[in-house]
């Protein structure tokens, strides 16, 4: 990575770590971490290869940040084409922001008969950004909106979310809870300044 491919995640992190630092409410922390987010994704010139690489079967999740305090985690999505997640929650905040190709976002809501779908699907080109959290709507599904191209989104969640315990849904309601992990074998080194 050059010196202003370490620099962008870098003020990234920083700013998001300062806030945090005052205690603020959530919708302050989703006001203005997708501000952040949004300045992150209008580049595309910052993530290092080894975290932009898909899988064949399934979707990847490589951990490109986490707080030492885990208050938040900074992770790229991979989607080869045409794939997607089950129906999830999250159970912490989070800010999705979309680097390359685009993906369709599902929401759903539990209802008498299970899960219902809750409003369109929202389409997310580079540069939109959408907020999740227990108190905005936490259940949806994602897509890649492409069948023949990578996307690559970038998400950051109030915790360290490859530790934390989630569910996926069946659309009759029921749950199987599960913990992400990562999908990468080391971090990027974004502290690194021998090449600045």
């Amino acid at each position: 990575m050059s010196e202003l491919q370490h620099q962008r995640l870098r003020t990234f992190v920083g700013n998001l770590a300062q806030l945090l630092d005052s205690q603020p409410d959530e919708q302050t922390i989703l006001q203005r971490g997708s501000n952040w987010l949004s300045e992150l994704i209008r580049h595309d010139d910052w993530l290092d290869e080894a975290f932009s690489q898909p899988h064949a079967q399934h979707y990847q999740q490589y951990l490109l940040y986490a707080d030492a305090q885990q208050r938040f985690s900074v992770v790229s999505f991979v989607w080869g084409p045409g794939q997607q997640t089950p129906i999830h929650d999250h159970r912490v905040w989070g800010l999705i922001g979309m680097l390359r190709g685009a993906e369709i976002s599902q929401s759903w809501q539990a209802g008498p008969q299970g899960l219902q779908p809750e409003g369109p699907p929202v389409r997310l080109e580079p540069g939109s950004v959408e907020a999740v959290s227990p108190t905005v709507g936490d259940i949806h599904r994602v897509s890649n909106a492409f069948d023949d191209r990578v996307s690559i989104s970038i998400h950051v969640y109030g915790a360290n979310i490859g530790a934390v315990k989630r569910a996926v849904y069946r659309e009759d309601g029921s749950e199987n809870v599960f913990i992400s992990g990562y999908s990468n074998r080391y971090l990027p080194n974004i502290w690194d300044l021998s090449h600045d």
